[in-house]
């Protein structure tokens, strides 16, 4: 289990999906961006169009490390609506493998799916409700065991910087963050 994938639906958050697969990129970690649309071609809830790396019904997850989903509506609810994604995630959480989501998809996506029931975990702010079964987050990226959730755009940085220092470890994230400018050596204390 080696690859991190990122999954894509139309009207993705902008900065929650590119800023997160680049940083798992600066890391050295593989990371494919998946698109749940019938193209590669994926648009964000911003309107900016990109090229995901494969085709969700074209793509073999064995090899699943991370499932990462970003937010943004009407995004986290086309992710919620397409039944092979959360299939998938219910098969990985049961085998004790790893999630990260962001934004609304916490509480649109995971939660329904009763993969937050009895973790800590955060999400958009107005969108707690959505999440009964989990315990609230009180800090902007929260990670419970196999979990790591945050909640939103601005966290986007500390949110992919958390996944890779549970992938290579604190000292390749601060190297990450240094690289950043988020994450000052000197000081040994980050920039936010």
């Amino acid at each position: 289990m080696n690859t991190s994938y990122l999954f894509l639906a139309t009207g993705f958050e902008d900065m929650e999906a590119i800023a997160t697969i680049d940083i798992l990129r600066r890391a050295g970690i593989k990371a494919t961006t998946v698109s749940i649309n019938d193209t590669k071609s994926v648009t964000s809830a911003h309107g900016v169009t990109i090229e995901a790396d494969s085709i969700f019904s074209e793509t073999d997850f064995t090899d699943a490390s991370w499932l990462i989903l970003p937010g943004g509506l009407p995004g986290a609810s086309n992710l919620a609506e397409y039944q092979p994604l959360t299939q998938l995630l219910v098969k990985h959480s049961k085998a004790g493998g790893n999630i990260a989501a962001i934004c609304a998809s916490p509480a649109v996506v995971l939660a329904p799916l009763g993969i937050l029931d009895g973790k800590e975990a955060i999400c958009y702010p107005g969108f707690e409700n959505s999440m009964p079964n989990a315990k609230k987050g009180y800090t902007p990226v929260v990670t419970d065991g196999n979990i790591i959730t945050a909640n939103g755009p601005a966290t986007a940085i500390q949110f992919a910087l958390s996944i890779v220092a549970r992938i290579k470890g604190e000292e390749v994230a601060r190297e990450v963050g240094e690289g950043l400018l988020l994450y000052n050596s000197k000081s040994q204390n980050f920039y936010f």
